[in-house]
């Protein structure tokens, strides 16, 4: 009996057929340059920000501009994680203790996925990350009593990864494959700017977060 080349289930009949068992593509926005992983997306619109999706057919990345933008995402991937493991542990109020574990955990998946989107190993995170570090690198001053002062030097850290990604992808050429790196990388931490600011605003209300 045949059998399907990917799911490895029987093939029944002499029907052609499609398996679509555990596909997984890759789609990109013509709006916001966000990538999104999926069979498919409802009306083939970005769930983000409701943009024209295209399928995403790009091999590995091997030439040196784009390496250097994929090391340069998991640089900040990597100072965020450690920061709010960081924050977590050192946070008094137990809502934020466990808010900021979330936070890490949600940076911990995002470089699992850009791990797998772009077929990089994984780096493991720094234990000794002093949160003094993320607050020089977003320009904000430290100041350990004060909880809200977290939320204000994550999205800072955010917004500056963002601004950092959008100058790279102007000065790369047009047309080119760090271009396009930078701009799904901006658009990535465009997302994390708004889901942290969104949590800003809710624990500042006494509400419960959404992650």
């Amino acid at each position: 009996m045949i059998s399907c080349p990917k799911c490895h289930r029987p093939i029944e009949g002499e029907e052609a057929y499609i398996c679509c068992a555990n596909l997984e593509l890759r789609w990109k926005c013509s709006a916001c340059g966000k990538v999104s992983e999926g069979f498919a997306f409802p009306y083939g619109m970005c769930p983000h920000c409701k943009g024209k999706l295209a399928m995403l057919d790009r091999g590995a990345i091997d030439d040196s501009k784009g390496l250097d933008a994929i090391r340069a995402a998991f640089e900040i991937e990597l100072g965020g994680h450690a920061f709010y493991q960081r924050a977590a542990s050192d946070s008094k109020d137990p809502a934020l203790r466990d808010l900021f574990g979330r936070f890490a955990e949600m940076e911990k998946e995002h470089m699992e996925t850009l791990s797998k989107r772009y077929h990089a190993d994984l780096p493991q995170p720094a234990a000794d990350f002093q949160i003094d570090r993320a607050a020089i690198f977003a320009g904000v001053p430290r100041k350990p009593e004060d909880p809200t002062n977290l939320f204000r030097i994550a999205i800072a850290f955010e917004e500056r990864a963002v601004m950092f990604f959008t100058e790279q992808g102007a000065r790369a050429p047009a047309g080119s494959v760090e271009r396009d790196l930078y701009q799904e990388l901006a658009a990535e931490e465009r997302e994390h700017v708004a889901l942290i600011t969104t949590e800003y605003e809710r624990w500042k209300t006494g509400k419960s977060g959404l992650l």
